[in-house]
């Protein structure tokens, strides 16, 4: 009995004392108890299981495990594939025009005259005849969009990029117009002029005179004799600034060409600024001529100053626009021009058929 008495107040004493109390920290002893996942995983599934936790390295080479956190460094310049633009507006005659009802009169025959004696009457002499030359015009557009986040974010001048695509656009679809163009809401192209065997003075004007090369799909033998006559089927005056248009391919069977001495026809410009020339005049390379093939005009030798018009309503015009479609930043070009043979006997063609 003295013992529990003693027991008892011993135990009271603890009670009463004034101690700091700390909590007891122990061991977890199940993963129930653990509050973090992965601390919950590495003991529960390696330090229990042994196998199960699928430890990754932190790197660069692939992109979810740390590689999207790699700085990657961006050209500034983007490169691109080059789209080849028709040279025709560099031979052609451009004039810049107010409105799209462009016309231009171009006189046929002229003034004719005679002879007559002394005291002769003077009879009416034949007066020329006008004919009215009306380009066709087109709109050319392009609507590219961009967010306004890209605009801000990428590495490049995006905005700069894509004026220059469009303007880069622009020039090829025109070059082909001016060459193939049916005069459908866009210019009308040279070869889409119609076309006859017949001379100067004996097609209708706007008529445009080929020469056949005697085979079809092909030169015949001697093929430099019909370059020279395609030469000749040219008046004089209009010789003053001719030049040969045609594709490279065609080009590249012309350039094998040799005169009976083993001489070769074509010349190439060897000084920078010198043009390729053949027979005495220059040579201009236009992707958009078809190759040599049959019944194809794959050869054009003319004037093109004074026989193909060019007209455009105003350069090029870029509206960036913020507004319409947020959040994307559209950039509306436009651009109208127009195109047609203006003189008929300035221009020859080749024709690869027999006649």
């Amino acid at each position: 009995m003295d013992y529990e008495v003693k027991a008892d107040a011993l135990e009271t004493a603890f009670e009463t004392a004034d101690l700091p109390r700390t909590p007891v920290e122990r061991p977890a002893l199940g993963a129930a108890q653990i509050t973090d996942p992965a601390k919950a995983a590495f003991l529960d599934g390696y330090i229990r299981k042994g196998s199960d936790l699928e430890l990754k390295s932190v790197t660069g080479a692939t992109p979810q495990d740390g590689g999207y956190a790699v700085p990657r460094e961006i050209d500034a310049s983007i490169d691109a594939l080059l789209k080849v633009a028709s040279p025709i507006r560099q031979i052609a005659n451009v004039v810049k025009v107010g409105s799209a009802g462009y016309r231009k009169l171009v006189t046929q025959n002229g003034v004719l005259s005679g002879w007559v004696a002394e005291t002769a009457a003077r009879p009416e002499t034949a007066s020329p005849q006008f004919n009215e030359v009306v380009p066709s015009f087109g709109e050319l557009y392009a609507n590219p969009a961009a967010t306004q986040a890209m605009l801000d974010d990428v590495a490049f001048d995006a905005e700069a990029w894509l004026s220059s695509e469009i303007a880069a656009e622009f020039a090829k679809a025109e070059g082909a117009a001016f060459v193939n163009g049916n005069g459908t809401n866009r210019p009308k192209g040279f070869l889409a002029a119609p076309v006859a065997a017949s001379a100067d003075g004996a097609r209708p004007f706007g008529t445009l005179q080929y020469l056949p090369s005697g085979v079809a799909g092909a030169f015949a033998a001697n093929p430099q004799d019909r370059l020279v006559d395609l030469v000749h089927s040219l008046k004089a005056p209009y010789r003053q600034g001719a030049v040969w248009v045609m594709s490279a391919t065609t080009l590249a069977a012309i350039r094998k060409f040799k005169t009976t001495d083993g001489a070769f026809l074509f010349q190439p410009g060897l000084v920078a600024g010198q043009p390729n020339m053949l027979l005495g005049y220059p040579v201009i390379e236009a992707a958009d001529m078809p190759d040599i093939a049959a019944n194809s005009l794959s050869i054009a030798f003319g004037n093109f100053k004074l026989g193909y018009l060019i007209a455009e309503r105003t350069d090029t015009r870029v509206l960036r626009d913020p507004y319409t479609n947020k959040p994307y930043v559209h950039f509306y070009a436009t651009k109208r021009v127009g195109g047609t043979v203006s003189n008929s006997e300035a221009i020859k063609l080749l024709r690869f058929a027999v006649s």
